[in-house]
């Protein structure tokens, strides 16, 4: 014990005596380490941010449409209907929700402008399976749908157009040949920016009263939602053949989940990560060598120092450990600096992100970025600790 505190002792000595230029050999492990806490902390906050975006459009969801034909029209009997959403609802294993949906491109008058917007008709369940968020007023209820009561809820954007600044609630909007009433104002839990049946100017109205617009009771596009997120590949099959049983054989249907956006986000997220990290591996080499360079350099610039050691006695173990410790002090502290501005940044950073999005520090990125930097430094550092183990103590002594 007596001889390790001696090595330790005489490594930091030593260190102490160069502090520049010890500062500056280690300036590339803390950047290296640095780097790698980072990248993975970004990587982490990336991907649970596009997580938690496609899942607030909806969870584990399913959905289908048939696809249409440019050149003809689709049989009637192609097309989707209540009695696949209850099929699906009654006969497919895993299923929580289902809900329906048709579109519709229709005008409402603002001012004396003709404005367009989109008329969506939706069966029950809807407000749960797409997560909206009631804004104001409320939701429809069953005795709306049933009664087919000519009640429409509008998006927030909507509404502050076409009645500013007044309540919108128990207002009337004209549509055609039909007028509503507002019962409530919505808006999506996440911006899909016009990506799915939700615009910016949307009416939302129950779907029955479709019927009164385009003459035929259908849907245009189906949404199931798995029970569990392991469950949506089976249900997605389980879909794609309860619509090919109940509808004739020519007709195509297209079945999508989000499960493939979120694993291409993901590999996305995974592919710029390695390369993130491969970067920081590359800082961390580049401090190896540098690390080597400036031993190789101290061990000749200490040749008389090693000799006297060795001539009082000093074993060739004692001096290969004396020149490893430096540079695992080196590199080690560099590890530690560089960990530490890795956990500042993101930290300092989370006061200024939304208060839903968490930044997450990685423990096994710390631990990565400590031992990768120790033993890049030791495994630079044992050529100069060899060389230095293996001068002759007469020769030193002669050294100049």
């Amino acid at each position: 014990m007596m001889d390790l505190r001696e090595t330790v002792s005489v490594a930091i000595d030593a260190l102490r005596a160069n502090k520049l230029r010890a500062m500056l050999t280690s300036l590339g492990v803390i950047i290296g380490s640095a780097s790698i806490v980072l990248v993975v902390t970004v990587a982490l906050t990336s991907q649970k941010f596009v997580i938690s975006q496609i899942e607030a459009v909806g969870s584990n969801l399913i959905s289908a449409s048939l696809v249409q034909s440019p050149d003809k029209a689709q049989p009637l009997n192609y097309e989707l209907g209540r009695g696949d959403l209850e099929a699906a609802k009654a006969t497919i294993a895993n299923v929580s929700l289902v809900a329906g949906l048709r579109e519709l491109p229709m005008t409402v008058v603002v001012g004396g402008t003709v404005r367009p917007v989109n008329l969506v008709g939706v069966t029950d369940g809807y407000q749960q399976i797409r997560h909206l968020v009631i804004l104001r007023g409320r939701y429809f209820d069953g005795q709306d749908v049933e009664s087919r009561s000519k009640v429409c809820l509008v998006t927030k954007d909507l509404a502050d157009r076409v009645y500013g600044l007044e309540n919108p609630l128990g207002r009337s909007l004209r549509m055609g040949e039909l007028t509503f009433t507002v019962i409530g104002v919505f808006k999506e839990r996440v911006s899909t920016f016009g990506l799915t049946e939700i615009q910016k100017e949307s009416v939302l109205i129950p779907n029955p009263l479709m019927k009164y617009y385009t003459g035929t009771d259908i849907l245009r596009t189906i949404y199931v939602q798995a029970a569990h997120p392991e469950d949506v590949n089976s249900v997605s099959r389980q879909l794609t053949a309860l619509l090919a049983s109940r509808h004739p054989a020519g007709a195509v249907y297209d079945v999508n989940t989000l499960t493939a956006i979120l694993t291409a986000a993901q590999n996305i997220s995974r592919g710029l990560t390695i390369m993130l990290v491969v970067v920081a591996f590359i800082a961390l080499l580049i401090s190896g060598i540098g690390i080597m360079n400036i031993m190789l350099v101290t061990v000749k610039e200490r040749t008389r120092e090693i000799g006297i050691r060795k001539a009082v006695g000093a074993a060739r173990q004692e001096i290969m450990y004396q020149f490893l410790v430096e540079a695992f002090l080196i590199s080690g502290g560099g590890a530690v600096l560089g960990i530490l501005i890795g956990i500042a940044i993101p930290v300092t950073a989370q006061m200024l992100l939304p208060g839903n999005l968490r930044v997450p520090i990685s423990p096994g990125s710390v631990i990565v970025a400590f031992v990768v930097s120790c033993s890049t430094g030791l495994l630079f550092g044992y050529l100069p600790a060899n060389q230095a183990a293996k001068l002759q103590p007469i020769e030193s002594l002669r050294y100049e």
